[in-house]
């Protein structure tokens, strides 16, 4: 397909109602799934409503052992190997934060059952045939929202936020360093394997991945790295918000270990949470007829500012307040308010000038 073809307007029909005792299902019973439903249970401060059941489905009958004595009565744990339980079933919102490649499927059964669905991949070519289910979406009044984690999600919260701080934006370049879980880890490994896509000169651009090599600038105590190319999501669902941009750029920390490793196979299982991780996302644009440039940063683990983002989407769509179709979180509206929950909730993000920096949302 098309990349600048997919994907729903910011001028979209809002949704239809707000769901005022809402039901979620997280599928996925991994780190970032366990994560989502503990944020789901977090203590929810008005306006925000607090889902009334929440499901939490693995393929892991020993998983869901570990999850039934973690979670208590506080959820239902599902084993679906020996449940029966399928997208749509009296659920009104979806969280699919399985590993990548194995959500369109579920996606569209969700869809098909009137519920709205949040998508956790990081997978560009998955993103890209999630796109085509705009108007399946549209056709059921449901919301599909996509790349709910740290990066892409979090990424396009900021770059949505910052863009109000300009007339006009021409270049936006998102950076991320670091993993959350084992899934996570692998989805890092094969988007750097893979094919950049990018935007340059209003057109779209195919580069290998591991090229482009440039040195940015993160949050203390990550600090300068060398970042590359990689089949990265955030282009593609940030382009239809940023109609006037002739550049958007995504890149990701490496080092020179995984270049030289990047084509042989992983011996080595990865870790299960990657520790601390950093994001940064850059605009330049014209304000008053003057060039100007702002960064945003934020630090965290990538599982919990993923996590937290995922769990704060769920919560805003369930507000009712979100066009149909299926977009990226910039296109969701209400960015201040999950920005301001998500910091409520301990995800931070803080702006760079001059080497000042500023807290972009107040907790």
């Amino acid at each position: 397909m098309d990349p600048a073809s997919g994907g729903s307007s910011p001028q979209a029909a809002p949704s239809m109602i707000p769901i005022e005792a809402p039901s979620v299902a997280v599928v996925g019973g991994g780190v970032l799934g366990a994560r989502i439903a503990r944020e789901l249970l977090t203590h929810i401060s008005d306006p925000w409503v607090r889902p009334s059941r929440i499901v939490l489905v693995t393929r892991r009958p020993e998983r869901a052992k570990v999850l039934r004595g973690s979670f208590g009565h506080d959820l239902r744990v599902i084993d679906d190997t020996t449940e029966s339980w399928a997208p749509g079933d009296d659920t009104d919102i979806v969280i699919l934060a399985r590993e990548s490649e194995s959500q369109f499927a579920l996606a569209r059964q969700a869809i098909s059952g009137q519920s709205h669905v949040i998508s956790t991949s990081d997978d560009l070519a998955e993103v890209e045939e999630l796109l085509t289910l705009d108007t399946d979406a549209r056709g059921q009044g449901v919301t599909v929202a996509l790349g709910a984690t740290m990066s892409p999600g979090l990424s396009c919260l900021l770059a949505s936020h910052a863009a109000d701080l300009f007339d006009r934006v021409d270049e936006v370049h998102v950076g991320r360093v670091g993993a959350g879980g084992p899934s996570c880890a692998r989805s890092r490994l094969r988007a750097l394997r893979g094919t950049a896509l990018e935007l340059r000169s209003k057109e779209w651009t195919r580069r290998p991945g591991f090229s482009g090599r440039e040195l940015l600038w993160f949050p203390d105590p990550i600090g300068g790295r060398d970042c590359y190319r990689a089949a990265l999501v955030d282009p593609l669902l940030l382009a239809p918000h940023f109609v006037d941009a002739d550049r958007i750029t995504s890149r990701i920390g490496a080092t020179r270990r995984d270049r030289a490793l990047a084509p042989f196979p992983v011996l080595l299982p990865p870790p299960e949470d990657g520790g601390v991780g950093a994001l940064r996302v850059e605009l330049r644009g014209d304000v008053g007829g003057e060039r100007r440039t702002v960064v945003y940063g934020s630090l965290d683990r990538p599982s919990v500012a993923a996590s937290a983002t995922a769990a704060v989407t769920a919560l805003w769509l369930a507000r009712g307040s979100a066009p149909v179709g299926v977009m990226g979180l910039a296109g969701l509206g209400g960015t201040l308010e999950m920005l301001n929950e998500l910091a409520r909730r301990g995800v931070r993000a803080a702006s760079f000038e001059g080497g000042a920096i500023t807290a972009v949302a107040k907790p």
